[in-house]
């Protein structure tokens, strides 16, 4: 009889445990899924953030070579590579170079914003020109807007031709790369603070 009710007590117990910790895991659950959201919405707006404005550097760079080399043609057709393709690589290059080490921990503060800042040097100002460079001097050779030049002296031609052009993309790149430092210094910090607190509350 005792044994009875012991094991009925032990049981009743076994249960009230079962449904206490019940809404504790639900609750833990839940938090660990608010932490997953606001990681993604950190890593969103951070490189979306880069990406746009690469993509804006990519449109002020067609824009310029397009009157430098006097192009007409395909407008529409190099203004969405201009745009899109600095977009994407620079949300593909800011992820493998910031954002995965991030999350492994395996990066510090210093080396975060340096790799931020050179994500957008390249990504945002290196990599539009020498695309816009690319689509409009072909474009260029193609419906002869401008003189082609002569042996031994290609590179200087299209120095001479771009030459404004490049001097223009320097405002760009003295305003990405304070963006670039900023943006890595407080998308660390950002991210820093919610994985202790996370870590906190477990």
């Amino acid at each position: 009889m005792k044994t009875a009710i012991y094991t009925n007590a032990q049981s009743s117990s076994s249960l009230g445990d079962a449904k206490f910790r019940r809404p504790m895991v639900i609750k833990i659950i839940e938090k660990k899924f608010e932490d997953l959201r606001k990681y993604k919405t950190l890593d969103l707006h951070g490189i979306v953030t880069l990406a746009t404005s690469s993509s804006f550097s990519g449109i002020v760079s067609n824009f310029l070579l397009r009157r430098s080399l006097n192009v007409k043609h395909h407008a529409l057709k190099t203004y969405a590579s201009l745009i899109a393709l600095p977009f994407l690589s620079t949300i593909v290059t800011y992820k493998f170079l910031v954002i995965d080490p991030l999350y492994s921990g395996n990066i510090s503060k210093e080396n975060c914003v340096a790799r931020s800042s050179l994500v957008t040097m390249i990504c945002g100002v290196i990599y539009p020109n020498g695309l816009a460079f690319s689509k409009n001097g072909r474009l260029a050779v193609k419906y002869h807007t401008v003189p082609l030049p002569q042996k031994g002296r290609v590179l200087l031609h299209w120095l001479l031709l771009c030459h404004k052009n490049i001097k223009a993309m320097v405002i760009p790149l003295v305003f990405m790369t304070p963006f670039g430092l900023f943006g890595g210094a407080q998308h660390y910090e950002m991210f820093k603070k919610t994985h202790e607190k996370s870590a906190h509350e477990d």
